[in-house]
């Protein structure tokens, strides 16, 4: 799979996601730190990936139907804290690479997976 990584993820997931075979990029690496949800959602799109996020508006369906991207994944991380966040992640990482996450926004939280 090919994914984004949102600005406020830790980086150490994309090398997660590669050493898995992913294909992974950060929104750092393409100069798209700061930028409007809409342009970031583009720009995924434009590049096949699934955007990896910690951001709630972008979980808005109106607003970003899933016919219009890639697929988003939104972690909702109970702890705080790059590091917390990352083991957070890395502990659902399995299970989330299980999913068909095309077109589909999921949600992750602390004990379920929501797709929609």
């Amino acid at each position: 799979m090919k994914f984004k990584v949102d600005e406020n993820l830790p980086t150490e997931l994309v090398a997660d996601l590669r050493k898995l075979g992913h294909d992974a990029a950060t929104v750092f690496d393409e100069g798209l730190t700061g930028v409007t949800y809409p342009v970031l959602i583009e720009a995924a799109s434009k590049e096949n990936r699934i955007l990896l996020t910690l951001d709630k508006g972008i979980a808005n369906l109106e607003q970003y139907p899933t016919e219009k991207h890639s697929g988003i994944v939104l972690f909702r991380a109970i702890p705080s804290g790059r590091g917390s966040v990352l083991t957070f992640i890395r502990e659902r990482l399995p299970s989330l690479l299980e999913l068909d996450l095309g077109h589909k926004l999921t949600i992750i939280g602390a004990n379920r997976i929501r797709v929609r």
